[in-house]
């Protein structure tokens, strides 16, 4: 069987550490499209879509944001599965029919996420399990066909709509990447809760974190009994 082909539309104003993270995380043959300089895909030919976070919000006045979650409402609208993540999970919920706000407060550092309800992209996983968190938006109204898979106490950390799920944690995170997140918070949330993070993301912390990179594994299975079953079956031999 041929390898997955993902489209990653890497979100990221700079993109190194994101693209790092996802081509090590994930099982597939990436495309990679710049979605900040308005490179996007034009097809939906893909057996899935990545989307990946960002410093930028949903609700800026930035020109390749709309694109984006056009392209978004599109794959969906095809039956591609999609991953959205940080970022990417806010702009699959405003894709989908959801809405984003700006929080009155910011969450950093390895946080407790709890699950809710059962889904196969958390198979494997614990009802509350430990993610690196970073953002100061949250998903404030599911789309409306949406099922809400993960929560804590800053808001929406999950959720799925058909083919598609959205979580707002970085399961592909690795500790040079925490720190140097954290570190490039300062002007946002000030050097005392920046040092405090980064005395938090510790080799220990990191591992806990690493249970719930399993979803990227759960994600590329579901993509591959997908594809599996929209593949026309093999001619029979005379």
């Amino acid at each position: 069987m041929t390898r997955l082909r993902f489209a990653l539309l890497n979100a990221a104003h700079d993109g190194a550490n994101t693209r790092r993270n996802f081509r090590r995380e994930l099982d597939a043959d990436l495309v990679e499209f710049d979605a900040t300089d308005g490179h996007l895909p034009d097809h939906t030919d893909f057996d899935g879509v990545v989307v990946t976070g960002s410093r930028s919000s949903v609700y800026w006045d930035e020109a390749w944001i709309p694109p984006l979650i056009d392209y978004v409402a599109e794959a969906a609208e095809a039956g591609l599965p999609i991953l959205g993540v940080c970022y990417g999970h806010q702009v699959l919920a405003e894709a989908l029919g959801g809405r984003v706000a700006g929080m009155d407060s910011f969450e950093i550092g390895y946080n407790a996420v709890r699950r809710r309800g059962d889904d196969e992209l958390f198979d494997g996983i614990d009802e509350e399990f430990t993610a690196f968190t970073t953002h100061g938006d949250t998903v404030v109204e599911l789309p409306p066909t949406a099922t809400l898979l993960a929560e804590n106490d800053h808001g929406v950390h999950a959720f799925r709509d058909g083919h598609c799920w959205g979580v707002q944690f970085h399961p592909e995170y690795d500790l040079d990447t925490a720190r140097e997140v954290a570190d490039g918070k300062r002007r946002r949330i000030g050097d005392a809760r920046v040092d405090a993070a980064l005395r938090e993301i510790t080799p220990e912390a990191h591992d806990a974190a690493c249970e719930v990179k399993g979803l990227f594994d759960n994600f590329t299975e579901y993509a591959r009994r997908l594809r599996a079953d929209r593949e026309p079956p093999a001619a029979a031999d005379d």
